[in-house]
């Protein structure tokens, strides 16, 4: 560690920090990455810049080659998003796109309908938030834009259907993982369970997750449209804008692609569902090849996520190609320079994606070097409060450490062990899971939140909408999902009850839809005559 931050521990929060904040005052996301990385190296090395270069330039090299080999953790996820952007380009080239979306018009007639189908995928597919981010976004995108529904509210359902559902299923790459974690912690506890009973009472105490994803369906079925969401979803119904044109959009095709007409919704249908079913087939395939173990919990705990995205990735993409070439051969607008087009313009739409994802890597990784989540960890060690005020401190420091490194996952890895040695040293059993839920809960809650989160760039790119814009229309629902959870916590402190816990969210939801209905007028009422309904 420098000496700059031996003698200054809390620069190490700096880096995040500038980084967050220049995202927002510029709306200039790889300006603001870029400076949080360069902060954060000049850091490490006590303000040389010869020595921070060279960190810049490994971290950067670091996600494509790392000890001696390909890095395909990283590697397979940026080309998955490649041939995710292909496949959207093929599909809607064979008509696929256009005619799902009229079928789905003709049985989802009203707006609202066009937002639960988003919602309900989100829960559906839990196996991963990447692949829940933008499987959801790519099928779902055609039926809310013939809905008007604006790409930051398709954004937000995605984004609080993602990450807050995968983390509450134990048969998840999610649930794998920290299963991983706290097992150790509940054997050194005195509680009598397994790890599998372990992670549901834990699932149970996160507040958050369930908030932000009842909050979903609160919001689509009263209408609610709170701060720069309004201004959204207004230009949505009145001028049939999806989005700010002057906004940069990653995974927005060209508009000039030609499309086949009359078109079939299986050229959409079965891609996506091959896609599925790949991204499963690899979960399966690695799981087993890692752990020799048919085992359900075993394939999920020794799974290579990025490399059954590839999978499903290639899987759909040869379903796609087949039924462009085939729906296609007859009509001479669709020449072989076409063909080559579908390719380029598909892998040109996911580009502004891979740019801000990269540096949003190494902005993690610098961040790891610097120690700003150890920091953040020592002052839960050095805090000398009760046992019982435990989980509503974890939930506000694991939101902070993960807002500020755009990582639930590292937040997990570093939080869990240290709040739970912490109940098991003061031999309070009892509160080991609800505290651990806690961690889990405020982890996901500043990862919701973090414009640096790779899932919140990913579910951006799956609603082709804007990083800022989502970051920054999200953020009032992610705030009011937080607070009802923050009220669950200081509850569950005051009377040790779980369900006491859960009541008060429950009444800080019901509350907070009551007052938004009285006072503020639903944007959907606003809309012209002519909008679709």
């Amino acid at each position: 560690m420098s000496d700059l931050i031996t003698e200054y521990p809390i620069l190490t929060l700096a880096p995040p920090v500038l980084a967050l904040t220049l995202v927002i005052l510029t709306r200039k996301v790889l300006l603001s990455l870029g400076a949080g990385v360069l902060a954060a190296a000049l850091l490490i090395h006590d303000l040389n810049p010869l020595a921070a270069a060279r960190t810049v330039w490994e971290s950067f090299a670091g996600i494509f080659w790392a000890e001696g080999e390909v890095n395909t953790w990283y590697v397979y996820i940026l080309v998955f998003l490649l041939v995710l952007g292909v496949i959207a380009a093929f599909v809607m080239m064979s008509g696929g796109t256009t005619a799902f979306a009229a079928w789905a018009m003709r049985r989802i007639e009203r707006r609202p309908g066009s937002m639960f189908l988003p919602a309900i995928l989100g829960i559906v597919i839990f196996i991963d938030d990447y692949f829940n981010a933008l499987a959801v976004g790519q099928i779902s995108r055609p039926v809310t834009d013939q809905h008007r529904v604006s790409r930051a509210k398709l954004a937000y359902i995605i984004d609080s259907t993602s990450a807050p559902v995968s983390v509450l299923s134990p048969f998840s790459s999610w649930g794998a993982y920290i299963m991983t974690i706290i097992a150790p912690l509940v054997v050194a506890s005195s509680l009598s369970m397994g790890t599998l009973q372990a992670f549901v009472v834990a699932a149970l105490s996160n507040y958050y997750a369930v908030a932000a994803a009842v909050l979903v369906w609160l919001v689509i079925i009263f209408r609610i449209d709170l701060g720069a969401m309004r201004r959204e979803e207004r230009r949505a119904l009145t001028e049939g804008q999806l989005f700010d044109p002057s906004d940069d959009v990653p995974g927005q095709l060209s508009e000039d692609l030609p499309i086949q007409d009359p078109g079939a919704r299986r050229a959409l249908i079965v891609p996506f569902a091959l896609l599925i079913l790949g991204v499963f087939l690899g979960i399966a395939a690695t799981g087993y090849q890692a752990s020799g173990s048919w085992d359900v919990f075993d394939i999920l705990e020794e799974t290579d996520p990025s490399a059954s995205l590839l999978v499903g990735g290639l899987l759909g993409l040869a379903a796609a190609v087949y039924y462009y070439l085939r729906n296609t051969r007859r009509n001479p607008q669709f020449a072989r320079s076409t063909f080559a087009r579908g390719w380029t313009e598909g892998v040109k739409s996911m580009l502004p994606a891979i740019a801000i994802l990269i540096p949003a890597w190494m902005l993690g990784d610098v961040i790891e070097q610097l120690g700003t989540g150890d920091y953040l960890g020592e002052l839960v060690e050095a805090s000398e409060i009760s046992a019982h005020w435990l989980a509503p401190v974890v939930f506000l420091i694991a939101g902070a450490m993960a807002f500020a490194t755009g990582t639930s996952w590292g937040s997990f890895a570093l939080l869990l062990p240290i709040a739970g040695g912490i109940v098991n040293n003061l031999d309070q059993p009892d509160l080991l899971l609800p505290v651990l839920g806690a961690v889990l809960a405020g982890s996901v809650a500043g990862d919701h939140a973090s414009p640096i989160s790779d899932t919140t760039i990913l579910s951006s790119t799956g609603s082709a909408c804007n990083v800022i814009t989502h970051v920054v229309t999200q953020l009032p629902y992610v705030t009011s999902a937080a607070g009802a959870a923050v009220l669950g916590y200081v509850t569950l402190a005051l009377t040790g009850s779980i369900t006491l816990g859960w009541v008060a969210v429950a009444a800080a939801l019901a509350a907070f839809v009551i007052v938004i209905r009285l006072t503020v007028t639903p944007v959907a009422a606003q809309k012209p005559a002519e909008a679709i309904q």
